[in-house]
C-alpha cells in the first residue's frame, strides 16, 4: 500500500499540473511573443510566415482543438483562436489550397494516409462538430499537395463499439 502511494502521489500532482493549464487565460491581441509563450508553455510548431510567427498549440493525438497563435512582424500576438471547427475547415479551398496552407490554416494532422486508387495523400483532423459530436475532417491531396476533397464523418475512435454474437 505504501509502494501504491508512493507512486500515485507524482501521477496526480502531473495530471492536476495538466488540469492547472486549462484554466489560464487566453492571451490578448498586442501582447508580446515571449510572454505567450511564457503563459502557453512551448508550442507544438512554430511557422515563419512572412507576415510574423504562427505557434501552434496541439492537443495531442487524440485532441480535438488546435490553437494558433499568430503575430505580426514585431512580435506583438495579432489573433489566438482555436481553429479544429467548422469557420476554420472553411478556410480551406478545393481546388486552391495546397499542403502548406492547409498547415498554417490548421496545424498538423493527427493522423496521415494514402488512397491508392485514386492517389490521394490524406489528412485526418480530430475536432468537435457544432462542439458537440466526435468527428474527423479528411483532406485529400493529389501528388501536386492541392486540396482536391474534404469530407468529415463520425471519429471511429470514439464510436461507440457494439457486438452481435
Amino acid at each position: 500500500m505504501k509502494n501504491l502511494l508512493k507512486l500515485a502521489t507524482p501521477m496526480l500532482f502531473a495530471v492536476l499540473a495538466g488540469c492547472a493549464s486549462w484554466n489560464v487565460p487566453p492571451p490578448q491581441p498586442g501582447e508580446p511573443r515571449a510572454a505567450v509563450e511564457a503563459r502557453l508553455g512551448r508550442p507544438s510548431n512554430i511557422y515563419q510566415l512572412p507576415t510574423g510567427a504562427e505557434l501552434e498549440y496541439a492537443t495531442g493525438p487524440y485532441g480535438q482543438y488546435t490553437y494558433m497563435a499568430r503575430f505580426g512582424p514585431d512580435d506583438k500576438l495579432i489573433s489566438y483562436e482555436q481553429v479544429l471547427d467548422t469557420p476554420g475547415f472553411a478556410r480551406i479551398k478545393v481546388g486552391v489550397s495546397t499542403q502548406q496552407d492547409v498547415l498554417y490554416t490548421l496545424g498538423r494532422p493527427t493522423e496521415t494516409s494514402y488512397l491508392s486508387l485514386p492517389k490521394l495523400h490524406v489528412w485526418s483532423y480530430r475536432y468537435k462538430e457544432s462542439g458537440v459530436w466526435d468527428s474527423m475532417m479528411h483532406v485529400h491531396f493529389d501528388h501536386d499537395g492541392i486540396v482536391r476533397m474534404m469530407m468529415n464523418g463520425p471519429d471511429p475512435a470514439k464510436e461507440e463499439r457494439r457486438f452481435f454474437w
